[in-house]
């Protein structure tokens, strides 16, 4: 599926939702799989479904209700997607970043990205939280078909597409509340049937950490409009050991991701407030 957008679609959403929000947040903020209640800490929130938002697609995933939220987090205004698109729901790339481009025309400078992920790393356990120093793309390029000029470059750079500065301050968040971190790389595949072990084998061979379905194509769409960008995934399963009972289940995937869902919820909450 090849669905693209007029810069008038991405214009009109942008409008509708400037209408409804408060204030001129700089930051935005993408949540995963049972993460979502980290939009319950969000102050003095306005709540904007995304079927009342042109051209927004409606978001099927577990453990993503599906609301545009704006309002206060760490002392300063921000946005939060509850929940995003996916391309195993059937959305073009096109679909699944089209609010990424949207928080472009809002005014929007930081995006930090959230997803639940399974450990490829042997040294990663369940509840772990990972830092994404990068991530290997093994989803379609978003950007692939004819360059919109109003976002970006045609051969945007993905050097660093996870911002160094970000990163430390979270680093030196954990540290001081005591919080072990993992970094890693994250691998973006399409889904939606999990990994089997010999994948898992393979793409930690090739260099991941973490894997899941979700976020590169976030983060592709986000640094061409340049933005900075931070990311993070809670481990919901150690995919490296492969017992002969093992089943991977997408319930564990949410009881992991909501458990983790406090710490996130610190890290991210003081990064706002130093940005």
């Amino acid at each position: 599926m090849n669905t693209s957008y007029t810069n008038e679609q991405y214009q009109e959403a942008a409008a509708f939702i400037a209408a409804r929000i408060t204030g001129n947040p700089e930051t935005a903020i993408i949540l995963g799989s049972g993460l979502g209640s980290l939009a319950d800490r969000i102050q003095d929130a306005i709540v904007i479904p995304y079927a009342e938002i042109s051209h927004f697609m409606h978001s099927t995933a577990a453990g993503h209700k599906g609301n545009f939220i704006c309002g206060k987090l760490g002392g300063k205004q921000v946005l939060a997607m509850q929940g995003r698109f996916h391309y195993y729901e059937g959305y073009s790339m096109q679909q699944v970043t089209f609010p990424v481009r949207v928080m472009k025309l809002l005014g929007i400078k930081n995006l930090l990205v959230s997803n639940a992920a399974g450990g490829i790393n042997n040294t990663f356990k369940v509840g772990d939280l990972m830092i994404i120093r990068d991530h290997i793309n093994m989803m379609p390029n978003p950007l692939i078909g004819p360059n919109n000029e109003l976002f970006g470059t045609r051969f945007p750079d993905m050097t660093r597409a996870y911002d160094r500065e970000f990163v430390r301050l979270v680093e030196e968040i954990a540290a001081s509340h005591n919080i072990p971190l993992k970094k890693g790389v994250y691998v973006g595949l399409t889904g939606p049937s999990f990994e089997t072990p010999s994948e898992y084998a393979f793409y930690g061979r090739v260099g991941g950490d973490a894997i899941g379905m979700s976020t590169v194509p976030e983060v592709i769409v986000a640094r061409h409009a340049g933005l900075r960008v931070f990311g993070m995934s809670v481990i919901t399963n150690e995919g490296y050991h492969f017992a002969d009972d093992f089943v991977n289940d997408g319930a564990d995937v949410i009881v992991a991701a909501n458990k983790a869902a406090v710490v996130m919820t610190t890290l991210f909450s003081e990064l706002v407030s130093r940005i």
